[in-house]
């Protein structure tokens, strides 16, 4: 308390006649306050601390964006320069991800819907708006295939499939089951993928159909930004998830990306 009485009035009185009016040694103050961490660098010891389980507890997957929204979500009134800038003097980097690779199969004579959706991912209600989208994860043996689908509402993804084949059955009507299960389907409600083979056959077209209130729309032909909010998802999981990792069997992968998901 003595010591910090005397920090505190340094400017208003003489440090030594303050130590000899209070009866302590001045060369014991000085090494106190050597010593002394202010409440400033406390806060950044913690926010570091903060930084480092959020960066590990994400597998490393999360850069200074998301680890930034988690901080602020606790309660730091923190920038993501900041948190940058923190995460490079603690040698924290997030994993690179790799070039986009086209997988959408136009070769086929189907339907091709209008873009109704024309990039509007801002939703205020669930269920007005999915979005769905097929890309390929690489594992030790072979390629296998995760479809989703997404609500642009809270962008959870309600409905997925896992599988070694890209036919329709098992891509996107299985992941279609999955999301009629786990949220209502509206009247009106937009559905959005690109124009691969498995959204425009005719048995996904008729299984859509039978709901009698949605409204199909798809991505222009080679334009991915029609569909980036589903595009974003996957560069995400396979940043995240896959990248800079080992390859591991097609058995272990399905609960890692159940777990991602």
């Amino acid at each position: 308390m003595i010591y910090g009485f005397i920090k505190n009035n340094e400017q208003l009185f003489p440090i030594e006649k303050m130590c000899k009016v209070l009866q302590v040694r001045s060369g014991s103050y000085y090494r106190w306050k050597k010593l002394i961490i202010t409440a400033r660098q406390q806060l950044k010891i913690a926010i570091k601390e903060q930084i480092t389980l959020i960066y590990f507890e994400s597998k490393q997957r999360y850069g200074s964006p998301r680890i930034t929204l988690e901080l602020q979500s606790f309660g730091y009134k923190i920038s993501r320069i900041a948190v940058a800038k923190y995460m490079k003097e603690l040698g924290l980097r997030s994993k690179l991800s790799k070039k986009f690779k086209v997988t959408t199969n136009l070769n086929h004579n189907y339907l091709i819907f209008e873009n109704i959706l024309n990039r509007e991912f801002i939703v205020k209600m669930p269920s007005k708006v999915w979005v769905s989208d097929i890309t390929y994860i690489q594992t030790k043996e072979v390629f296998i295939y995760l479809t989703t689908i997404m609500d642009l509402h809270d962008s959870k993804i309600i409905g997925w499939s896992l599988s070694d084949g890209m036919s329709t059955d098992e891509t996107t009507l299985l992941a279609l089951k999955m999301a009629v299960k786990n949220r209502n389907i509206e009247k009106g409600l937009i559905f959005h993928s690109d124009g691969g083979v498995q959204y425009a056959s005719k048995k996904f077209v008729s299984v859509l159909d039978s709901y009698k209130k949605i409204t199909r729309s798809m991505s222009r032909k080679g334009n991915c930004w029609d569909n980036a909010v589903a595009e974003s998802f996957f560069k995400s999981l396979k940043t995240e998830l896959i990248y800079g990792n080992k390859l591991i069997t097609k058995e272990q992968m399905k609960p890692e990306i159940f777990e991602y998901i």
